[in-house]
């Protein structure tokens, strides 16, 4: 019995292999990206400073791992996004809900480019409503309307959740629902 009980532990194999998945992370300055991946991946964030041009995060789920490239918000880094988003499958956009109306207006601008752009606008968003602990968060359906969701965004395949670094759990479901966009998109047939 015992030798049965060992056979099935050691000579199971090795689990499968989960699928990766290669996503872009925007968002303005300031709106909380790298905070959010790094609560993400368990990773301190006393010392976070602003990404500079970009780093890349392997981001593990239990049905998957993403590979997420967090690009800069700063307004010189901004111009050079589109040159980072070949080979992407999903797009995390980060807004800040707690910022100046003339911020917001700049996030919901880069989000309607991101929606329109040739290499991202077939491909599955995740757009983060962030800072959601703050006393002036915008509520969710207020950024959705004020960013246009439902008449820009119809037809593509999207999520809006509020998100902040004080409850990762709620980030980590968002990001799972993604992912459930990703592999969906996985079993899609191809077009010939």
């Amino acid at each position: 019995m015992e030798f049965l009980c060992l056979r099935t532990l050691c000579c199971k194999g090795p689990p499968p292999p989960r699928p990766e998945y290669d996503v872009v992370c925007i968002g303005l300055a300031g709106s909380g990206k790298t905070s959010l991946l790094s609560r993400l991946s368990s990773e301190s964030t006393d010392t976070i400073v602003p990404t500079t041009g970009f780093s890349i995060k392997a981001v593990g789920f239990q049905n998957a791992i993403l590979n997420v490239k967090e690009l800069g918000g700063a307004d010189h880094i901004k111009k050079y996004w589109s040159r980072y988003y070949q080979g992407s499958q999903g797009v995390v956009f980060v807004v800040n809900s707690a910022c100046s109306p003339a911020e917001l207006e700049a996030s919901r601008a880069e989000l309607h480019l991101a929606l329109q752009h040739p290499q991202l606008c077939t491909l599955p968003f995740l757009i983060l409503a962030n800072h959601q602990d703050q006393p002036a968060a915008r509520p969710v359906p207020e950024i959705k309307k004020y960013f246009e969701l439902e008449p820009l965004a119809r037809g593509k395949r999207w999520i809006l959740a509020g998100s902040s670094t004080a409850d990762v759990e709620d980030v980590r479901q968002s990001f799972i629902q993604l992912i459930s966009l990703l592999e969906d998109r996985d079993a899609e047939p191809a077009r010939i």
